[in-house]
């Protein structure tokens, strides 16, 4: 198949499975725009995968065929390298429902490029200040395992950041946190997008909607007729926090 070369882009990523929950998910920041449109993918009970560098949107539903067929993260990124004519200049992560995760670092990707893969985990990045930033959010999804997924998707795109992120003067416009559990929609999907400072206004939102997260992904779905009005909610939350 002759993919052609698709968005440029300078961006750092962390893509995970929590063997607690088998939650499955994707932090990704960048200077483009729209990242969380354009390189990452997940699937409850499938897996996660992100295309970047000269992302190509169409190399993520070929990932996710592969991974609903059984096939693990390994053999899923060599048949998209042998898909893809252009695929020295992308990188790719992939972790599968089994926690097994591979990832891909094409030589045409601009320095610094490259990835970690640590227990479930892909830590990657093009056009960084350094490899330190792919070391910083490895260690961090390491460090904090007792938290949820989400949170340490998102402590890790912040550790990668604080170490000096994308190549000045690059800065961060674009981020997005995207998780799954086990229903086919999100737990958490959260885009944040031409900010001068993403990373920090995707920790914003991340806290003002994670109050809401029983309600909207499980009351409203399942059992509408027990949930109540958002400000109830919120103030029952408020109610019960105070009694403890």
């Amino acid at each position: 198949m002759n993919f052609s070369l698709g968005i440029e882009r300078n961006t750092y990523t962390i893509l995970g499975i929590c063997e607690r929950t088998g939650r499955l998910g994707v932090a990704i920041a960048t200077h483009s725009l729209a990242s969380g449109g354009y390189c990452p993918a997940v699937q409850s009970n499938v897996g996660v995968v992100s295309s970047q560098a000269f992302a190509d949107p169409r190399l993520l539903p070929e990932a996710m065929m592969r991974l609903e067929g059984r096939k693990s993260a390994d053999t899923c990124l060599n048949e998209l390298g042998e898909l893809d004519d252009y695929f020295d200049y992308r990188q790719i992560g992939i972790v599968d429902r089994d926690g097994n995760a591979a990832a891909h670092t094409g030589n045409q990707c601009r320095v610094w490029s490259g990835h970690y893969i640590v227990d479930g985990f892909v830590s990657m990045g093009n056009y960084l200040v350094s490899e330190d930033v792919v070391q910083a959010m490895a260690h961090t999804t390491q460090k904090h395992n007792d938290l949820d997924l989400e949170e340490r998707l998102l402590l890790a795109i912040e550790a990668g950041r604080d170490v000096g992120g994308q190549n000045q003067p690059m800065t961060e416009r674009s981020a997005a946190l995207i998780v799954y559990e086990a229903e086919s929609y999100a737990l958490v999907d959260l885009r944040v997008d031409f900010h001068k400072d993403a990373v920090s206004e995707l920790r914003r939102v991340y806290e003002a909607y994670k109050p809401y997260i029983p309600l909207y992904y499980d009351l409203r779905a399942k059992t509408p007729d027990k949930a109540p009005p958002q400000d109830e909610w919120i103030r029952l939350l408020t109610d019960k926090n105070q009694r403890n």
